[in-house]
Parts: structure tokens; C-alpha cells; sequence
């Protein structure tokens, strides 16, 4: 049996904003219900400011998937377009107070439903997630990528077949694709112990730190001082990099968020992947 949040639980029983925004200025879609869940998430954008000041969602599928997809929605109200871009599935299952292991799918069908409109409302394709001429599908049950495969790898830390179908539904099925996935997961580490191995014979702590806080000035600190915040480097302890918050970002309820989807996402990028952000107290 699954443990659940109150959050969560609360979430599902009385969701907030379900529906779908008459004339919206972006539209999301992700999922089948052929082969499971589904979602379509409907924006009204202030042509003016970037922000989003309407959203609401429908989901077919589990608690769970209703519980994120109405989450996902409070979440990206009175946010722009942009700072909405950088929420992630893990940030979305915080918010709910944590997700079982096997059901946080649910959370990145709503990043995925949020990307797919963003994309829509920049002037991409048509706010369906659909695959690219460039992915392989390998899971033929559930219909999903290599791509989606490699990027939840990442984006998550996963290690096992296991965490996969959590976070993918990949292998749930028919278990066919369970070797592929292996040898995806294989792939992946493989080559990041290699790039590891070669960031850390050419930077020296000195030069890691000299790094870091050029990244906090010139990439990260320009869109914290938008609302009045900024972060500083603090400390570093291996691959533990440790910041603090000034101005508005100070007791901000959404700064956890700030910190894995801009800061973190930032350093992983351009610093090492290993790297993982904390505040200092």
C-alpha cells in the first residue's frame, strides 16, 4: 500500500482549478489514455507582463496524476512564462509534500503538460508532446522515448530498471523493454563517468569556486533580482555546493523550487552533473 501526503490526499479529494480555460493562450498535452494516463493543461497569459494569471487542467488517470496536475496549476499562477519553464517533476512532488516512488510518473506528465505549452505559446508546435524525428521509442507499451528515457536519468539520478518505470511507466507493461532499458541506463553512466572523470582532472577547487559564483553573477543572480532576490556561494563540500539567499528570496515558500530549477539545473549544466545545491542555515 502507498503512503500518501495530507497534501496530496487533499489534492485529489478537492482539486483546485479543474477544467479548461475557454480561448487560452497556451495549451499542453501529454499522455494517451490508450495506454495510461493523460493530461491537457489550458494557460491565460498576461500578454504584458509574461505571467500567468489563469490555469486549470484535466487529467485522466490516478490520484496521484490529479494531485500533481492540480498542484502544478497553483504552482504556475502569478509566475511567468518563463520562471514557469524551470519547474521540474521533482519540484512538483515536494510541493505535494513527496510522491511514492511508484507513482512519480504522475509529476513528470505535469512538467511535460507545462513544457508542451510554454513551447505553444512561444510559437512552437501545437501544445501536443509528440515524438521527435530524433527518438526511438522503447517502450511500445506505454509509448516512450529514448529521449524520455535519458533526460529522466538525469534529471532524477536514477540507477536501476526500477526507478525508470517509476518515473517513465517504461517497463511497467510487458517487461520487453527491460533489456533496452538496461543497456540505456548502462550507456548513460558510463559516459557521465567519463565526462566526470575529465572535469575533475582539469578543475581545481579554486577554479570550481572561481566558476560558481561567475555563474551566480552573470546567469542565475539577473533572474533572482527580477523579483528582488539573489543567492551567494557559501561553501563547497565535494560535490555539495552550498548557497544563501538574500532579499526576497528569504523565507519565499517557493525558493526550494528556485533552487533545484535554476540554481542547481544551472551548476549541473555548466559546472559538473554531480553537482547538488543546498541553503545554508
Amino acid at each position: 500500500m502507498w503512503n500518501y501526503t495530507d497534501k496530496m490526499i487533499e489534492y485529489f479529494r478537492n482539486p483546485k482549478n479543474v477544467g479548461e480555460i475557454e480561448s487560452p493562450d497556451a495549451v499542453g498535452e501529454v499522455g494517451n489514455i490508450v495506454c495510461g494516463d493523460a493530461l491537457k493543461l489550458t494557460l491565460k497569459i498576461d500578454k504584458a507582463t509574461g505571467k500567468i494569471i489563469d490555469a486549470k487542467f484535466k487529467t485522466f488517470g490516478c490520484a496521484s496524476a490529479i494531485a500533481s496536475s492540480s498542484a502544478l496549476t497553483e504552482m504556475i499562477k502569478g509566475r511567468t512564462i518563463d520562471e514557469a519553464a524551470g519547474i521540474t517533476n521533482q519540484d512538483i512532488a515536494e510541493y505535494l509534500g513527496g510522491l511514492p516512488n511508484e507513482k512519480m510518473h504522475c509529476s513528470v506528465m505535469g512538467m511535460e503538460a507545462l513544457e508542451a505549452a510554454v513551447e505553444n505559446y512561444r510559437g512552437g508546435r501545437g501544445g501536443k508532446h509528440i515524438v521527435g524525428s530524433g527518438e526511438k521509442i522503447v517502450c511500445k507499451c506505454f509509448q516512450v522515448t529514448d529521449v524520455k528515457i535519458f533526460r529522466a536519468i538525469k534529471e532524477n539520478n536514477l540507477k536501476t530498471v526500477e526507478q525508470v518505470t517509476n518515473y517513465t511507466k517504461a517497463g511497467g507493461g510487458c517487461g520487453q523493454c527491460v533489456p533496452e532499458l538496461e543497456k540505456l541506463l548502462k550507456e548513460f553512466w558510463e559516459k557521465q563517468a567519463t565526462k566526470t572523470g575529465e572535469t575533475q582532472g582539469k578543475m581545481t577547487l579554486v577554479k570550481k569556486i572561481h566558476l560558481i559564483e561567475k555563474i551566480l553573477e552573470q546567469d542565475i543572480n539577473p533572474k533572482l533580482n527580477k523579483d528582488g532576490g539573489s543567492a551567494e556561494l557559501v561553501d563547497i563540500d565535494g560535490d555539495v555546493v552550498r548557497i544563501k539567499f538574500s532579499g526576497a528570496c528569504v523565507g519565499c515558500p517557493m525558493s526550494g523550487v528556485t533552487m533545484r530549477s535554476i540554481i542547481e539545473k544551472e551548476l549541473k549544466e555548466k559546472v559538473d552533473f554531480a553537482v547538488q545545491v543546498e541553503e545554508s542555515v
